[in-house]
């Protein structure tokens, strides 16, 4: 269970993961100790996964953005060389009409075009729904 203090620190390294454990101290009114503590245990516990980098779609080529909709065979998985493509950064099983939801980061439609020309041939799929993104509002980790 979280507490007021674990969500202070959880909402600050949300923002900048980079920050000082004195600073971090600072912002919550608890002891630097204190902080390092929980973050220790937060990260036992699971709640924190990892520590990353957000980055600049555009700077690193990546900002060609589609969400591709999915549909298996019945009893078939998608394939790990999918999940562990590059241009794949977040994979989701949900309801509905389709199985799975994919969202994929390219540098051009060209790029795209290559993938999902592989993607259909490869895997086993019934169908797909791509949606473009054509403006990017917000994004997290």
């Amino acid at each position: 269970m979280l507490d007021k203090k674990d969500i202070a620190i959880l909402e600050i390294i949300r923002e900048n993961s980079r920050m000082p454990i004195r600073d971090i101290a600072k912002k919550t009114n608890l002891r630097p100790s204190t902080v390092h503590q929980r973050l220790v245990r937060l990260k036992e516990k699971g709640v924190i996964e990892r520590f990353t980098v957000k980055l600049d779609n555009k700077a690193v080529e990546r900002n060609f953005i589609v969400f591709l909709f999915v549909k298996t065979k019945p009893s078939v998985l998608l394939d790990k060389k999918i999940t562990n493509n590059e241009h794949v950064s977040e994979v989701f099983g949900i309801t509905g009409e389709y199985d799975l939801l994919l969202k994929l980061k390219f540098k051009d439609v060209d790029e795209f075009n290559d993938f999902i020309i592989r993607f259909r041939k490869e895997q086993k799929i019934e169908t797909t729904l791509t949606m473009v993104v054509t403006a990017q509002i917000k994004e997290e980790l």
